[in-house]
């Protein structure tokens, strides 16, 4: 009757040290999109900005070039940084790019804490964006 007993404390003991492992960051961090998000409309940015931490704002259009370079660089971000991309067409969202003085292509803004807190404009690399992510983190 005892090494029962016994055996369920050790038992609870694992789930308890389990639930409190998955509890932690781990938990969080799989609810940040690993993809790029698409936004269509201030709405949409809002909700994204207020709902994480960090937000990479890619204001990109389909004729870029230089766009079509970034694609990649972004989705790694997404897929292996803590921060959120959200992808949004200039085409598509022309008075959402003028509100955040977009006046070429490829524009990326970096949303901490809900606010802006940077800017960069043009092609930019990966170990870049890594850069000014980890200073926000």
């Amino acid at each position: 009757m005892a090494e029962d007993i016994e055996e369920i404390r050790r038992q609870k003991l694992a789930e308890l040290r389990n639930r409190t492992e998955t509890d932690g960051t781990e938990e969080s961090a799989s609810t940040i999109p690993s993809e790029p998000v698409q936004i269509n409309g201030r709405p949409e940015l809002s909700e994204t900005v207020t709902e994480y931490d960090l937000v990479l704002a890619d204001f990109y259009a389909d004729w870029c070039g230089p766009c079509q370079m970034l694609e990649p660089v972004v989705e790694t971000i997404a897929a292996e940084t803590g921060a959120t991309v959200a992808k949004i067409d200039i085409d598509a969202n022309q008075q959402l790019a003028a509100e955040y003085d977009v006046r070429g292509v490829p524009t990326l803004v970096l949303f901490a804490d809900g606010q802006p807190a940077e800017r960069l404009v043009g092609m930019q690399d990966e170990a870049q964006l890594r850069s000014v992510i980890e200073t926000h983190a």
